[in-house]
């Protein structure tokens, strides 16, 4: 495995985290699976392990809580978020000071822990004053409770509404963005990356094989695998249209070419800049997560890199004046 900085911070997060979004502890044989790959994990070098409350109704919490409790606590860097519902109450949910408090307490007892290494706001809480939510995560590092927090899926403005708060009220800094980051949505390369990279904030992508549009198991005009994601869930499905099969065609050639398969490529693009932290991936299996770790070792040629820009046509966002 190897290690890059969270951002300009003194923290090390292994290249590869594995995320819990997707975990399925709903039977004794699908927890044995997760757990494995956990173990797996562990044992290949990640050190950072990504959850949320809201995940599974907190029982994925529970479960990474419980499984990570056989590996010393020094060597794990431990995230979960906070922001949708986890209740019916009308302050079950949101960035308010009262949620924020209540719920690390609870994210704390779930995983079997003392302090959380890193604590996101899992959406922007339009509803709540940014300044008494970033006291409030500020508070949460000076009670040690938390060591890092940071944001998911805010906008640049956002960002920088709240760097300006942050620098004015002397608070503690933002040290981690998580956005979507992958071949089909480069959104953060328009404007969000070079904010972190002015800010000196780590990035810690989720979703860097697109939902499974990048793994190459879905083909244009071959049938969906049973038991695929694309199988139950809406938001695969959305994006199996005949313009992105068209592109992993594409792509798929390319990592033809380079003799690894599209998975890997994926993983090793995302991986190119280095104001990349680490990339939160997802593995319902061991044999996925193996797959996986050899996304590390891939250098992709720049002609490479310049055909992946001419197949989605990407340019990165500059308007022209005059």
């Amino acid at each position: 495995m190897k290690y890059r900085n969270l951002g300009k911070y003194g923290l090390k997060v292994s290249e590869l985290a594995l995320g819990s979004w997707m975990t399925d502890v709903a039977t004794p044989e699908k927890q044995d699976l997760a757990a494995a790959s956990i173990k797996l994990a562990y044992e290949n070098g990640i050190n950072f392990f990504d959850c949320a409350d809201a995940y599974s109704g907190g029982a994925a919490e529970k479960f990474l809580g419980k499984v990570l409790q056989q590996f010393p606590r020094q060597e794990l860097v431990l995230s979960s978020k906070v922001f949708f519902p986890t209740g019916d109450g009308a302050n079950d949910r949101g960035l308010s000071r009262k949620h924020i408090f209540e719920q690390v307490d609870r994210s704390l007892k779930n995983m079997q822990t003392d302090y959380l290494d890193l604590y996101f706001c899992h959406r922007f809480d339009e509803t709540t004053p940014l300044e008494e939510t970033l006291k409030a995560l500020s508070d949460l590092v000076d009670a040690g409770k938390v060591l890092y927090y940071g944001v998911s899926e805010w906008t640049p403005v956002q960002l920088l509404e709240a760097e300006l708060i942050i620098s004015r009220d002397h608070l503690n800094p933002i040290s981690v963005i998580q956005p979507e980051y992958n071949l089909f949505d480069r959104y953060i390369e328009h404007e969000l990356i070079d904010v972190c990279g002015q800010f000196g904030t780590g990035i810690v992508p989720f979703s860097p094989l697109s939902q499974g549009l990048l793994t190459g198991k879905y083909r244009k005009g071959a049938a969906i695998p049973a038991g695929s994601r694309a199988t139950y869930q809406s938001q695969i499905q959305a994006m199996l249209t005949d313009d992105n099969l068209d592109k992993v065609e594409k792509l798929i050639q390319i990592a033809d070419d380079l003799h690894t398969d599209l998975a890997t490529f994926s993983l090793a693009w995302a991986l190119r800049d280095p104001r990349i932290s680490s990339l939160i991936t997802g593995a319902s299996k061991p044999a996925q997560l193996q797959h996986n770790l050899k996304a590390i070792d891939l250098e992709i040629p720049a002609d490479c890199l310049a055909a992946v820009d001419r197949i989605f046509d990407f340019k990165k966002f500059k308007r022209q004046i005059g």
